[in-house]
C-alpha cells in the first residue's frame, strides 16, 4: 500500500538524514518549489568582484542582512556582496521558503535549505551566510513583542487574500502566525546575542520582514528597511520606520522652505502630463491610466452627470501593502468606504463618483465595488462606480469633481495640484504637509463633508505642487538593482562597476544611508 505523497514527507522529515541522502541522490539539484538558478550561476562571480573591490578594507559596520522568496534571497545576496566589498562585515541570513502561503513538511524544508546553502556557498568568502533553521531560537517571546508578530501576521492574511475583515480562526492566519513568531524567537536570540550595528530588511511590514523589523526595534537595535517603487535606478528606504509608510517627513521638514523652482516645476509637470495621457515617462516602468484624458466635460456626459456638485472617492486595492495599518480613525478602508457610501446615499443633492483603482484589474481579490454593490443593493441614482477597467480617465474625474476623498491612494495630492479640495483618512506621506483636509475623527470628517469646501489658493496649489517634485524626484535615491528588473539591471550595473569611481559617485551616498549613515 502506498502512502499518500504528504504522509510521506512527513514521515521521511522525521528520519536523520533522509533529506540529506536524497538531496545527494538528486546531486544537489532542488525540489519544485524553491530554485535559485539565475543566483547559482552569479553569485561566485559577485563574490570574486567583491573581494576584489577597492573599499574592501575600508572602516565598515556590522550588518544583518535577511532576504526569504526567490527574487528577495537573489537581491539581498548580491546586496550583502556589495556592502562586504565596501568595507562591512556582513551576515547573510535567509529562510529557503518559496511560498508564504503554504504549508512546508520538514522534508521539503531541510531539502531546500540544502539547496540553498550549496548555492549560497560561494558567499562565503565574503559575507557570514546562516539559515535560521541553524539557530536556536528564543523559548519566547515578550508579550510586546508577540502582540507585534501578531499584527504582522494580521497584515500577511490581508495582503494575501486581497481583503481586511479578516478570520484569525482561519487556516492562513495559524500558518503565517506560526511562520512569524517561529522567526521572530530566531531572530530574538541571535540579535540579542550578536548584537549588529544595523539590521536590512526589505519591506519590514509583512511576513518574517515584518517579523524581524518588529524584533530588532523591540531590541533597540537599528533598522534600515527598503523596497521599490514604479521609478528605475530607484529606491525607496527608511531608517526605524516601515519603508511602506514612507515617511516624508524629515525630507519635507528640510526642503519645504527651499526655492521650488522653475525648472523643477516643469519636470513635475512632464511627470503628471504623462501620468494624464496614460503613457510612459523617463525612468518609470509602468503607466498609471487604462485610458487617456478625454476632457472633464465628455466624461462628464460619459457617466450622464447634471449639474449637482460631485464628490470624487478614489480608492486604493483592498490589501496593498500601501493601505495596511493606516488607520487613523476608521477601522479600515473598507469600514471608510461603506460609511462614506451610506453618507451620499442619503444626500441626494449630491452627485457620488466611486473610482476603483486601475491596479484592481490585475488583481484576484474582492473588488471595491463588490463592496459598495453588497453595501448599498439598490443603487441610489446619485451614486456611479467607475471600475477598474472602465474607460474613463482618473484625471478627467478630478476635473468635473467639486470635493475629492482619499484614503492613501496618490491620487489625493494629485487632486490638490488641481486646486480640488481632498479629504484624507489615512495615514500617507502627504497627509498634513498642508495642503489637504486631514480630519482625525468620524464627526471632524463627516463635518468636512457637510460643509462646504474652497478651491485651495494658489499657494496651497504651489505646495502641492512644489511637495510632488520632493516626492518623486528626491525621495527616492539612486541605486544601481531595481528588484523588477533585477537581472537585466545587473547586466548594467555589475558589482565591479558599482565599485569603481563612476559607480562611487552614483550609489556611495545611497549605500551608506541602507546602513543607517545620515545623508543630506
Amino acid at each position: 500500500m502506498r502512502l499518500p505523497k504528504r504522509l510521506l514527507k512527513r514521515t521521511l522529515g522525521s528520519l536523520p538524514l533522509a533529506a540529506e541522502l536524497d538531496f545527494q541522490r538528486r546531486g544537489g539539484q532542488p525540489r519544485r518549489g524553491f530554485s535559485l538558478p539565475k543566483l547559482e550561476e552569479a553569485i561566485g562571480l559577485w563574490a570574486e568582484q567583491a573581494a576584489a573591490s577597492p573599499h574592501r578594507h575600508d572602516a565598515g559596520k556590522r550588518v544583518l542582512v535577511f532576504g526569504m522568496l526567490r527574487y528577495w534571497v537573489e537581491h539581498t545576496s548580491l546586496l550583502s556582496l556589495a556592502l562586504a566589498g565596501l568595507g562591512h562585515r556582513v551576515t547573510l541570513a535567509y529562510l529557503p521558503y518559496g511560498d508564504w502561503r503554504t504549508p512546508l513538511e520538514d522534508f521539503d524544508r531541510k531539502s531546500h535549505d540544502l539547496y540553498a546553502k550549496r548555492v549560497l556557498a560561494p558567499a562565503a568568502q565574503m559575507v557570514e551566510v546562516l539559515s535560521l533553521f541553524d539557530i536556536e531560537p528564543a523559548p519566547r517571546l515578550p508579550k510586546p513583542l508577540a502582540a507585534a508578530i501578531k499584527q504582522v501576521s494580521m497584515r500577511d492574511v490581508q495582503y494575501t487574500e486581497q481583503i481586511e475583515e479578516i478570520d484569525m480562526r482561519g487556516v492562513l492566519f495559524k500558518l503565517r502566525r506560526e511562520r512569524n513568531s517561529t522567526a521572530a524567537r530566531a531572530f530574538y536570540a541571535w540579535l540579542g546575542t550578536h548584537k549588529p550595528d544595523v539590521v536590512i530588511v526589505p519591506n519590514a511590514l509583512i511576513l518574517e520582514f515584518g517579523a524581524l523589523f518588529q524584533t530588532a526595534r523591540h531590541l533597540g537595535i537599528p533598522v534600515v528597511s527598503y523596497e521599490f517603487g514604479e521609478q528605475r535606478d530607484k529606491i525607496w528606504f527608511s531608517k526605524d520606520s516601515e519603508v511602506m509608510l514612507q515617511d516624508t517627513g524629515a525630507l519635507w521638514a528640510r526642503t519645504k522652505d527651499e526655492p521650488f523652482s522653475e525648472v523643477q516645476f516643469e519636470q513635475v509637470r512632464g511627470l503628471f502630463a504623462h501620468r494624464r495621457t496614460a503613457s510612459l515617462y523617463e525612468n518609470f516602468y509602468r503607466k498609471w491610466q487604462v485610458t487617456p484624458s478625454e476632457g472633464a466635460q465628455m466624461a462628464r456626459a460619459k457617466l450622464g452627470l447634471d449639474d449637482r456638485p460631485v464628490a470624487l472617492l478614489a480608492a486604493n486595492v483592498i490589501g496593498d501593502s500601501l493601505t495596511l495599518g493606516r488607520q487613523v480613525f476608521s477601522g479600515t478602508m473598507t469600514e471608510w468606504l461603506r460609511r462614506t457610501l451610506r453618507h451620499y446615499a442619503a444626500r441626494p443633492d449630491w452627485q457620488f463618483l466611486l473610482r476603483v483603482h486601475p491596479g484592481e484589474a490585475n488583481m484576484t481579490g474582492p473588488s471595491v465595488a463588490d463592496i459598495a454593490r453588497a453595501e448599498l443593493p439598490e443603487m441610489p441614482e446619485n451614486i456611479r462606480i467607475i471600475a477598474a477597467a472602465d474607460a474613463v480617465n482618473t484625471y478627467d474625474l478630478i476635473g468635473l469633481a467639486d470635493l475629492g476623498l482619499v484614503y492613501t491612494t496618490t491620487v489625493g495630492m494629485e487632486m490638490a495640484m488641481s486646486g480640488l479640495p481632498a479629504i484624507v483618512v489615512g495615514r500617507t506621506h502627504y497627509r498634513g504637509k498642508g495642503f489637504t483636509l486631514d480630519p482625525s475623527s468620524w464627526e471632524e470628517y463627516f463635518a468636512l463633508l457637510d460643509a462646504p469646501q474652497p478651491r485651495l489658493t494658489e499657494a496651497q496649489t504651489r505646495q502641492a505642487w512644489h511637495y510632488a517634485y520632493r516626492f518623486f524626484f528626491d525621495y527616492p535615491m539612486p541605486f544601481p538593482w531595481h528588484l523588477i528588473h533585477f537581472w537585466d539591471s545587473v547586466q548594467e550595473w555589475t558589482p565591479g562597476r558599482v565599485f569603481s569611481d563612476k559607480g562611487m559617485r552614483a550609489f556611495k551616498a545611497t549605500f551608506d544611508a541602507l546602513v543607517g549613515e545620515e545623508t543630506v
